[in-house]
C-alpha cells in the first residue's frame, strides 16, 4: 500500500541540484521533481549545486546560508512542531500526488513563498472533563532560524483580559439561544495559553465549568472544534492517542501523525500526560493495539530520544546512506530494524541529508525505496518521518487537502491538522497548498463546510 503521492510514478524525485552537472542522465529524469522544498530551508533558494563534499573548515555560523551552492548554515532547518500538534491520519485515497505548480519564479518547479519569521469517522466524543486552568508548562523556544522560516495564523491578543472574554462568552451563553459568532470571535483570536486563563477566569467568576457550558449550547463539528481550542495542546495529543486506541479498531494514522512528528519534549510530554489523565501506558497501549515492526517504530518514538543537533554530519549521512541501500534495495529482503534504526534517532537535518547521500548511491530516492520495501503503517510512519524532514508544511497540507478530497470530509483530522498548527506552521502550509494543489485552503475548506462551523474555521486560517 502506498501513500497518496509518494512517489509519483516513476520513482521519487530526486532534489533540485542533483545530479552534479555533467550527470544530468542519471535517474531521475528531468523534471520529475514532485515534493516543494520546504519555505527558507535547504539547499538555498538561488540554485547551484551541492559541493562534492562537505567543507573543511567548518560550517558557517549563525549569520545565515554560505554562498550558492553550499551547505546552510547548522540550526537553518525549520525544527519540529511546538507543543499542540494533532492526532490521526484517517485512510487517505489514492491521489496524483502534488499536482503542477503555478507558473512563475520557481525553484525545483515550485515558487518560493516569501520568508516568515511556519481518524478518519465522525466527529469524536470529546470529553467534559479534561484539564482547565493553565495550559501545561511551555515548551523551550525554537531555534531562531526555526522562528524566521515558520508562522502561526494565530497569535496572543494584545490588551489581553480573561475576565473581560469570560463575561463575552457567558454572556453569549446566556439565555435563549447563543450567540455564536461571539464566541467565534473570541476563541479564533486569542491563543491556547490565553484560552487557558478565559477557563479558568470563567469558572472563577460564575463558579461553572465553561466547557461543560459550551458542550451544552453547541452541536456537531463546531462544538469539536471549538472544545478542541480550548484543550491545553499536550493534553489533546495525549487525549487523541488515546481516542485512537479505545475501543474496537485502532486509528493508526493518528499515531503516525503525533508520534512521527513531534520533538523530543512535546512527546515525553504527551507521553507523561497521557499516564497521568488517563492513567494508562501508552506503549503498553501501542504493544496491545499494534504488531510487528510499526509497533516497533511507534515505540521507538515514544522514547523522545530523537538527535535534535541542527549540525549535519556529511559522513554519517553517507554511511547511513550506505546502510540503508544495503538493508533494502541492495539485498534480496528487507533488513527493517536498519531502517527504523536510522529514521527514529537521527536529527531531521541529518535524515534530510542522508536522503541526499542516498539518492546519489542508488540512483533512487530514498522514499521510493520505502514504497518498494515496505507496505502498510510501518511503510506510511517511516515516510512520514522523511516527509518531515523533507518538508513539514507540505506534508501537512497534504494531509488537509485529503481530509476533504472526494466525497464527504474527514472533519476531525481537518479539525485537528487546523487547531494544533495554528500557532506553529499554518501560514507555510496554506502557501504550500496553493502551491501543491493550485487553490488557496480557504477556498476548499469554504466549498467543504457550513454554517458556524465554516466561519470559525475561516477564521483560524486568516480569511
Amino acid at each position: 500500500m502506498s501513500y497518496p503521492g509518494y512517489p509519483p510514478s516513476g520513482g521519487y524525485p530526486a532534489f533540485p541540484g542533483y545530479p552534479p552537472t555533467g550527470q544530468e542522465s542519471v535517474y531521475p529524469p528531468a523534471g520529475q521533481y514532485s515534493y516543494p522544498p520546504v519555505p527558507g530551508g535547504y539547499p538555498p533558494a538561488g540554485g547551484g549545486t551541492y559541493p562534492a563534499a562537505p567543507p573543511t573548515a567548518g560550517y558557517p555560523g549563525a549569520a545565515g546560508y554560505p554562498a550558492p551552492g553550499g551547505y546552510p548554515a547548522p540550526g537553518s532547518y525549520p525544527g519540529a512542531p511546538q507543543a499542540g500538534g494533532m492526532p490521526p491520519y484517517p485512510g487517505a485515497p489514492t491521489g496524483p500526488g502534488f499536482g503542477v505548480p503555478p507558473a512563475g519564479p520557481s525553484f525545483g518547479g515550485y515558487p518560493q513563498p516569501p520568508a516568515q519569521s511556519y481518524a478518519g469517522g465522525g466527529p469524536a466524543q470529546i470529553p467534559v472533563g479534561y484539564p482547565g486552568g493553565q495550559a501545561s508548562s511551555p515548551m523551550p523556544g525554537p531555534p531562531a532560524a526555526m522562528v524566521q522560516c515558520t508562522q502561526g495564523t494565530i497569535i496572543a491578543a494584545p490588551n489581553f483580559d480573561a475576565g473581560r472574554d469570560a463575561e463575552i462568552l457567558r454572556k453569549a451563553m446566556k439565555g435563549f439561544g447563543t450567540d455564536e459568532q461571539a464566541i467565534i470571535n473570541v476563541v479564533a483570536n486569542r491563543s491556547n495559553d490565553q484560552r487557558q486563563k478565559i477557563k479558568a477566569a470563567f469558572k472563577t467568576m460564575y463558579g461553572k465549568d465553561l466547557i461543560k457550558d459550551l458542550k451544552s449550547e453547541l452541536s456537531g463539528n463546531v462544538e469539536e472544534l471549538i472544545l478542541a481550542l480550548f484543550m491545553p495542546s499536550t493534553y489533546y495529543d495525549a487525549w487523541s492517542l488515546r481516542h485512537a486506541m479505545k475501543g474496537a479498531g485502532t486509528q493508526e494514522r493518528v499515531l503516525i501523525e503525533i508520534l512521527c512528528t513531534r520533538t523530543n519534549q512535546e512527546i515525553r510530554e504527551i507521553v507523561n500526560c497521557y499516564k497521568s489523565e488517563f492513567g494508562r501506558d501508552i506503549e503498553q497501549d501501542i504493544r496491545a493495539d499494534t504488531s510487528g515492526h510499526f509497533e516497533r517504530l511507534l515505540i521507538s518514538m515514544c522514547q523522545g530520544n530523537r538527535d535534535e543537533n541542527q549540525t549535519v554530519d556529511y559522513q554519517k549521512a553517507q554511511e547511513d546512506a550506505q546502510r540503508l541501500y544495503q538493508a533494502g534495495e541492495g539485498k534480496l529482503g528487507t533488513d527493517e530494524s536498519c531502517f527504523n534504526m536510522v529514521l527514529a534517532s537521527r536529527s531531521f537535518p541529518q535524515l534530510k541529508a542522508t536522503v541526499e547521500a542516498y539518492s546519489r548511491i542508488a540512483n533512487r530516492d530514498l522514499l521510493s525505496s520505502i514504497d518498494r520495501e515496505f507496505s502498510g503503517n510501518v511503510e506510511r510512519g517511516l515516510k512520514t518521518i522523511l516527509q518531515c524532514a523533507l518538508n513539514r508544511p507540505a506534508f501537512f497540507a497534504e494531509r488537509l487537502y485529503y481530509s476533504m478530497k472526494g466525497a464527504g470530509t474527514d472533519d476531525s483530522t481537518l479539525i485537528r491538522i487546523i487547531v494544533t498548527r495554528s500557532e506553529i506552521d499554518l501560514v507555510q502550509i496554506k502557501q504550500m497548498f496553493t502551491q501543491m494543489y493550485q487553490k488557496t485552503l480557504a477556498t476548499m475548506i469554504a466549498s467543504d463546510t457550513s454554517g458556524d462551523y465554516r466561519r470559525l474555521l475561516l477564521a483560524i486560517v486568516g480569511q
